[in-house]
């Protein structure tokens, strides 16, 4: 039996709601259950070396491999680092990047948020398309 076009216009509504709530929760979650400390996350990203690759004010990165992070948003960075934590070498879970996994595997999730709000709060000459 086809669903109506009310029946289907309704699932969609409450799919897009659950979806909606999942994004606040996680927003939510992300920014109340730790308040980021953007100066921890500047000694630990010169304790790591985070310029080695990614340039001065990690903007300006050694090679074109490595990406200009200045700038980013901290949810972003967050959870890029979080993948590279969880990759283990396994290209089909998390990111996959030997330099990378190495240097966060010893950082807690909340070293992680602070290195995240450090970046964020760096000028950058990243470039937003519309």
């Amino acid at each position: 039996m086809k669903p109506s076009q009310a029946q289907s216009q309704a699932l969609r509504f409450s799919f897009k709601a659950a979806c909606a709530a999942a994004a606040i929760i996680g927003s939510a979650a992300f920014s109340t259950a730790h308040a980021a400390d953007a100066g921890n996350g500047k000694v630990l990203s010169e304790s790591h070396n985070c310029a080695a690759c990614h340039g001065p004010g990690l903007n300006k990165p050694v090679s074109g491999e490595y990406p200009k992070l200045a700038g980013q948003h901290a949810t972003y960075i967050y959870w890029a680092l979080r993948q590279y934590q969880m990759g283990n070498g396994n290209p089909n879970f998390g990111r996959n990047n030997a330099i990378m996994a190495a240097q966060v595997q010893n950082l807690s999730q909340s070293d992680l948020k602070d290195i995240a709000a450090y970046i964020e709060s760096l000028d950058g000459s990243l470039v937003l398309k519309k």
